[in-house]
């Protein structure tokens, strides 16, 4: 029987368990053990239910695009609380000029797929209008001058549209989901849709709007109507309750003919695999002394990021703009990287006539706000929203989040380190690497890869005859 350790009880090494668990049901000789070293499971997913109000401390939802993890709530039996975000009153604002401006409708990230909503938008100057409406015209030059290697995310952006449109909108829309520096990004690593793009079509906005024509209109998000943690509460079930091992942090991992030792305060145990799924910088310095040339490879920043969310009774004391929220571009005179308005975003969140609004920081503000207190955190997520949207009213709830360094950074040359890193895995024999820090940041991501892995997993403890049966 193959023993399989895995390191880590996020979403990727919990995704991972389950598969491994379904498989051993399906006959697969398998003995497996999760090794967390928190006392609770779910990394940064995490649902608060409380006074009527459904709060997310992490993600809130994925990119419905991604199929991966509706297939896996759908296959736990949780098809009637998939949920689609409200698209049809979807709008966001950016923070300019002290002002919320909104966005023009239909954008994809920085690219206009209505030109004439965009000419209509107050958020972009005259030469910024112009800019989009001649990147049209410079298809075939894009197309030609698209580099053979990687590039920022500012580079990119800014060779189709000019500095303000990554200003307003390029650096916080990234910033939002990274909390990192678009001047470091890399394109190919967070942006490779549209990277796909230019190489085919030259112009984003003409790319955009084929693909516009073509799209299935679904919405842009998807949660569960109870919340995400309800998706970890159904794979922790699925999982046997003797394989997860709590307040279990490993001290130490080698590698050598006798297979793998995994050392924890309770001991030493031997497996003959290691699917490591705890953060980036957590396996490097586990990994390290298994393979030195690891370490440069797995070595990358990453930036924290903190959450609070207000719960309030009564919507008509706090009035917001309509739609999911606000973004405020990095150097702005704000600590907030951006704010979601959860009850015009998400149907069934709030009690009835009731408001929440998360707030979200990043970067150094984030770093900064670690080493605060909950009360003075949320002091300062509550003036920050009162200089935006004005005076807040006395909250019902308030849910205050760190996450510390759970945001890895995409630099430049990122997949072409992961390609090493991956050649570099692989000539250790049982080894996996799941986690946001390799091959995608979102939830579906994770999902889908640690599927992968633990299926590959059970292909190689098994024969050509059992491999067919599971």
């Amino acid at each position: 029987m193959k023993r399989v350790a895995i390191v880590g009880g996020g979403v990727a090494g919990l995704t991972a368990a389950y598969e491994l668990a379904r498989l051993v049901r399906k006959g697969a000789s398998l003995q497996v053990v999760l090794f967390e070293a928190s006392t609770r499971l779910g990394g940064i997913i995490e649902t608060v239910h409380e006074g009527g109000f459904v709060i997310e401390c992490g993600p809130d939802a994925w990119v419905t695009e991604k199929p991966w993890a509706r297939e896996l709530a759908e296959e736990l039996g949780l098809s009637d609380e998939v949920m689609p975000s409200n698209d049809a009153t979807r709008k966001t604002y950016v923070l300019v000029d002290k002002k919320l401006q909104a966005m023009p409708d239909g954008m994809r990230m920085m690219v206009p797929v209505d030109l004439d909503a965009m000419d209509a938008s107050e958020l972009f100057s005259a030469e910024a209008k112009q800019a989009y409406h001649e990147e049209l015209g410079r298809a075939e030059e894009l197309r030609m001058s698209s580099p053979g290697g990687d590039e920022s995310v500012a580079e990119f952006v800014r060779r189709h549209f000019g500095d303000e449109v990554l200003a307003k909108l390029g650096a916080p829309l990234l910033s939002g989901v990274f909390g990192g520096d678009v001047t470091r990004l890399s394109v190919r690593a967070v942006m490779g849709a549209f990277v796909a793009m230019e190489r085919e079509h030259g112009s984003l906005i003409s790319a955009t709007q084929a693909r516009s024509l073509a799209a299935k209109k679904d919405s842009v998000f998807t949660t569960l109507r109870s919340g995400m943690g309800t998706l970890v509460d159904r794979v922790i079930a699925a999982i046997p309750e003797d394989w997860i091992r709590l307040a279990a942090e490993v001290r130490f991992i080698s590698y050598g003919e006798e297979g793998w030792l995994v050392g924890t305060t309770r001991g030493v145990e031997r497996f003959d695999a290691v699917m490591m799924a705890a953060p980036v910088d957590v396996a490097c310095s586990l990994l390290s002394p298994v393979d030195p040339e690891l370490a440069p490879l797995m070595e990358m920043d990453a930036s924290s990021a903190v959450v609070v969310a207000f719960g309030f009774p009564d919507a008509a004391k706090f009035p917001v703009p309509p739609g999911f929220g606000f973004l405020v571009p990095p150097g702005f005179d704000s600590l907030l990287l951006a704010a979601t308005f959860v009850d015009q975003k998400f149907e069934d969140r709030v009690p009835e006539g009731g408001r929440l609004v998360r707030g979200f920081f990043g970067g150094k503000a984030a770093e900064r706000l670690m080493r605060c207190g909950n009360d003075e955190i949320a002091a300062v997520a509550r003036m920050e929203l009162a200089r935006i949207l004005g005076p807040l009213p006395e909250p019902q709830v308030t849910i205050v989040r760190r996450w510390p360094r759970s945001l890895p950074q995409y630099a430049v040359g990122h997949l072409e380190r992961m390609a090493k890193l991956d050649e570099r895995v692989g000539a250790l024999d049982g080894l996996s690497l799941l986690g946001n820090g390799y091959h995608g940041v979102g939830v579906p991501d994770l999902v889908r890869d640690a599927r992968v892995a633990a299926r590959r997993m059970a292909r190689e403890s098994e024969g050509p005859a059992e491999v067919a049966e599971l």
